[in-house]
């Protein structure tokens, strides 16, 4: 098929019927899909079950340094979970927090402390005039909730292929006091799947900014989650370059088991600085005695160390490579030379971002979701859920089978064709009429 652009008023409507058939008989099979979000699937949530038998009632729960895990204390989580964390956030033990299942819920307590009680004896964000966030677009919808609940004013900055564009971010950082923060996913992005270069995370470890209470965070969500074994992306530690920057205290970085084990148990964690790490303990001393340690000591268990993990993360990958090679597999047979869309081909993470023709995100969304497959609504990878030129949509391969992924994958290249071509024979017949 040619072009779209190229084709004629007559081709375009001779090729609208074609598809709206097809349409109308994928519809009749009443596909019941929903890739609205990244889950896991069975398949990968089993690679973890062996997490239930590490321990029982006869198991030894006792640290290396005497500590029982079913009792109180160990604020910042035992030393056998910082160690392993640390190796898999590839930073010191000592510089780590291990909290409880979620590490979306340690951003939302980060957030909030800051709201309520500043950050290292700054003014608290909820008596200052007013509190923005840069917002990296397209980019985790959840983030940008976590700020719009808190009545935080969000400035969408655009994501390229290295990263957030720094000539963009240094500038708005070291202008504005009211600027208090950036959201960054570093590694597999959600949703495109890019990795910031070394060039973009040493610019972040160098950032100059007006408020003193300027902190990144950076959610290392994916920083094990790779597809391939011989081609991965790799991520300049940002805690490590942000000390040779002389800006040691500029960052709080985030990581969790939550797509190695299970979801909804495992372990969540925080890096930071000494600085950092002393101003939070002040509110963990009030919130908790202490996280789940016997969960902790499950995972260490389970694991041994982090060659264990990495293997683990093999496993998954074997399930997920797949998934990804698919779909990007009937993108490009569907839509390859068609100019109706680009999409991205990510070598890790859990996501891939498709841009359509401006103005088509909302209608492909809804056709889809007409014929059974449910995607990410359209725009909320952009803060307020406004995404002003109505083109991105995130694709989550990673819960169903591969059947199911397969009939949603040829069921959206399908509403991108319907769509975009509406758009286009509208626009052609306007200017037909016109002259």
């Amino acid at each position: 098929m040619k072009r779209c652009m190229d084709m004629t008023v007559e081709e375009l409507a001779e090729e609208l019927k074609s598809l709206k058939k097809e349409y109308n008989r994928v519809q009749a099979m009443e596909l019941r899909l929903d890739m609205s979000r990244g889950k896991p699937c069975k398949e990968q949530l089993d690679l973890s079950m062996g997490l239930m038998d590490v321990l029982d009632s006869g198991s030894d729960l006792t640290c290396d340094d005497g500590t029982d895990c079913r009792n109180y204390g160990q604020l910042t989580g035992i030393d056998e979970a910082r160690v392993l964390l640390g190796d898999m956030m590839e930073n010191n033990p000592n510089d780590i927090i291990i909290y409880g299942n979620s590490s979306l819920n340690v951003m939302y307590d980060t957030v909030s402390r800051a709201y309520t009680h500043g950050i290292m004896g700054n003014t608290p964000w909820c008596k200052l005039d007013k509190v923005r966030f840069l917002c990296p677009v397209p980019g985790y919808d959840r983030h940008f909730a976590i700020t719009e609940y808190f009545g935080i004013e969000m400035i969408p900055v655009p994501m390229t292929p290295t990263g957030p564009r720094m000539d963009m971010v240094e500038n708005l950082v070291s202008q504005d006091e009211s600027i208090k923060g950036i959201w960054c996913v570093p590694k597999y992005s959600n949703p495109q799947g890019y990795s910031y270069s070394d060039e973009t995370v040493r610019r972040f470890a160098r950032l100059k900014p007006a408020a003193r209470d300027f902190r990144i965070f950076w959610d290392n969500a994916y920083g094990m989650h790779h597809l391939y074994d011989d081609h991965q992306d790799y991520l300049i530690e940002i805690l490590a370059e942000c000390k040779r920057a002389g800006n040691p205290d500029l960052v709080y970085k985030f990581s969790s088991t939550s797509k190695i084990t299970f979801p909804g148990s495992g372990i969540a964690a925080l890096a930071t600085s000494p600085n950092n790490m002393e101003d939070i303990r002040v509110q963990l001393r009030h919130q908790t005695i202490g996280h789940d340690k016997v969960n902790q000591l499950r995972h260490v268990r389970f694991f041994g160390d982090i060659h264990g993990m990495v293997e683990h993360m093999r496993k998954h990958a074997d399930i997920l490579r797949p998934k990804f090679e698919m779909v990007e597999s009937i993108l490009d047979e569907e839509l390859g030379g068609l100019d109706i869309g680009t999409w991205t081909k990510p070598l890790g993470g859990y996501f891939m971002d498709f841009e359509s023709l401006p103005g088509c995100a909302k209608a492909i969304v809804a056709r889809c979701k007409k014929a059974g497959v449910i995607l990410t609504p359209a725009g909320a990878t952009w803060p307020y859920g406004k995404d002003p030129e109505d083109t991105s949509i995130r694709i989550a391969p990673t819960f169903p089978s591969m059947s199911d992924l397969e009939n949603a994958a040829k069921l959206f290249a399908l509403c991108v064709k319907l769509v975009s071509m509406e758009k286009i024979l509208k626009e052609k017949q306007t200017a037909v009429s016109a002259t």
